[in-house]
């Protein structure tokens, strides 16, 4: 049990789906030590059962929604947590139909069975990829979502809907949480990131240091940055899972719906996170810079005062070399464990 997250009640039922994937593993891990009851609902496309640490597993699939609306009345949940979705970007170019069937239609599927069910209180796993190419290098929630991709606009829409059903009902509560670079693993090696071909830079950068890549990377050095490449802002996984239990703490104290930008408001290019990632491992894995890729801003950081302010979050792993680290031990351990 994590003391200053003990659950409101003993009884608070915590109902995740995509809860085997990899934030979602995270967020079932934190709410399991703090005392929730959870249950995770997952069609084991990108996830996988060994990482539910905590509660019951469901594998189903939300366009099921006789077996979802089954699940729902018999666990009796105080509030959802939605992460299942697709959200590899050139994917979604490709394949748009697939991004948004899964990413908005099967998230209207679990709002209209949860609405059917009684449950009102959601949290909505969402992405910066709304924003788009902002004009600010640090955004706030205010700025207008203008996605470039068919995964930013699948999940833009269903932030739409959101919004549109609360002002509709206001027993319809809601926070979405907008993920910037989310990185890293467990701290203790359990669960990190499994994905078979991951495009995430800091994953695939420890992958080539193990050489399952012959190299990584490195789209654009021509940016009009300190070093010519992008800068991200690089947030824990488990400060995440952090800001999910604040965000419920919010809705079940009556909090009003909102939205909230997740990241540390502030960011490292991508050479940084090549040098931190050679320095942690001790390997020089070999680097090809290469041009752009179409649609990457220059710049993309979290405005992060107003989930500050308006949900108390104080991060504790804001640690380029921790995140990274952490990633390295799971990269180390999780083939041996699990594969």
């Amino acid at each position: 049990m994590i003391p200053e997250f003990e659950a409101i009640s003993s009884k608070t039922k915590i109902l995740i789906t995509g809860g085997a994937g990899y934030i979602g593993s995270h967020v079932v891990k934190t709410f399991g030590e703090a005392g929730y009851e959870v249950l995770t609902y997952d069609n084991l496309s990108t996830g996988n059962k060994w990482s539910v640490l905590y509660g019951e597993l469901i594998v189903a699939d939300l366009s099921d929604k006789e077996r979802l609306k089954k699940t729902i009345v018999k666990f009796k949940p105080d509030a959802i947590m939605h992460f299942a979705a697709s959200i590899v970007v050139p994917e979604s170019v490709s394949s748009p139909l697939k991004y948004y069937q899964n990413n908005t239609v099967n998230t209207l599927n679990l709002l209209e069975t949860m609405m059917a069910c009684g449950t009102r209180n959601f949290i909505f796993s969402s992405t910066a990829a709304v924003y788009g190419i902002p004009d600010t290098m640090s955004v706030n929630e205010s700025a207008p979502m203008n996605p470039i991709n068919p995964y930013g606009s699948s999940k833009m829409m269903a932030e739409k809907v959101l919004r549109d059903m609360h002002l509709a009902d206001n027993d319809f509560n809601y926070v979405s949480l907008r993920y910037f670079n989310v990185a890293g693993a467990d701290g203790v090696g359990r669960i990190g990131e499994a994905y078979k071909e991951s495009t995430h830079l800091i994953t695939r950068a420890l992958k080539t240091a193990k050489g399952e890549f012959e190299k990584l990377q490195v789209f654009g050095t021509d940016y009009p940055t300190s070093d010519g490449t992008c800068i991200r802002d690089y947030i824990h996984v488990d400060d995440i899972a952090y800001a999910h239990i604040l965000a419920l703490e919010y809705l079940l104290d009556k909090g009003t719906s909102e939205v909230f930008n997740c990241g540390y408001g502030h960011g490292y290019s991508v050479r940084e996170v090549v040098a931190a990632a050679k320095k942690v491992t001790s390997i020089d894995f070999e680097v090809e810079e290469t041009g752009r890729r179409e649609g990457d801003p220059s710049i993309l950081i979290a405005d992060n005062t107003k989930i500050k302010q308006g949900l108390n979050w104080k991060p504790k792993y804001d640690d380029l070399e921790y995140i990274i680290k952490t990633a390295w031990k799971w990269e180390n351990s999780y083939r041996e464990k699990y594969s």
